[in-house]
């Protein structure tokens, strides 16, 4: 069986919409996919933990690895810095791994130019309403924030059409079974099988 070049997934959602939950779900599924631990200049939460939610550096640190084009995207976000190092992704992705990227709308149109075969995917809440309860319900922001996040979910969620799936999370169970059938299904394109069996594809032919 030859070996094949991983394949990059991107997730994007606006706050609230539960994408870091389905991400988690995901990733605990086993499916051989890697989640991409992006760079922040944010302060590390009491619930974080260095290297596995994020690298965690100063400001100025992220600004040199930036302006030295270590970082295949970046975005600043409510006044942090995030961003994904180049360097692993290219190295897991001639690796064979499949890489999941959590990140927001304008990271995903950053990586699209340098990794145009990305695979793009969208979550959408079921109604507006809906999210402005999930983040009142979470119980971190101040009403002047919320009114921001919706404000931000608005923008990114008119992009949607740049995406190749698009999922509803009503269901968080339902949601995350359309986020496995997406990552199988591209795994199942011929190109990838065809490299992938070729041996096998040689001798049936």
């Amino acid at each position: 069986m030859a070996k094949v070049s991983g394949r990059l997934f991107i997730l994007s959602a606006p706050s609230g919409t539960g994408k870091t939950s389905l991400t988690k779900s995901l990733i605990r599924k086993n499916i051989n996919l890697s989640l991409s631990i992006s760079y922040t200049s944010r302060l590390m939460r009491s619930s974080e933990v260095e290297g596995h939610d994020y690298f965690f550096v100063e400001r100025n640190i992220f600004e040199q690895m930036l302006e030295d084009g270590e970082l295949v995207e970046s975005a600043e976000i409510y006044g942090n810095l995030y961003g994904t190092s180049r360097k692993w992704i290219n190295e897991a992705i001639n690796s064979g791994k499949d890489i999941l990227l959590e990140i927001d709308g304008q990271g995903a149109r950053q990586v699209r130019e340098i990794f145009p075969d990305v695979v793009s995917i969208f979550v959408l809440p079921p109604s507006l309403e809906v999210l402005e309860n999930r983040l009142k319900d979470r119980n971190q922001d101040s009403k002047e924030v919320i009114v921001k996040r919706m404000a931000a979910a608005k923008e990114e969620i008119s992009h949607v059409s740049e995406y190749d799936y698009v999922i509803i999370n009503d269901n968080m169970d339902m949601a995350l079974r359309d986020l496995v059938s997406v990552v199988q299904s591209e795994r199942l394109r011929a190109p990838a099988q065809l490299t992938r069996y070729h041996d096998l594809v040689t001798q049936l032919g």
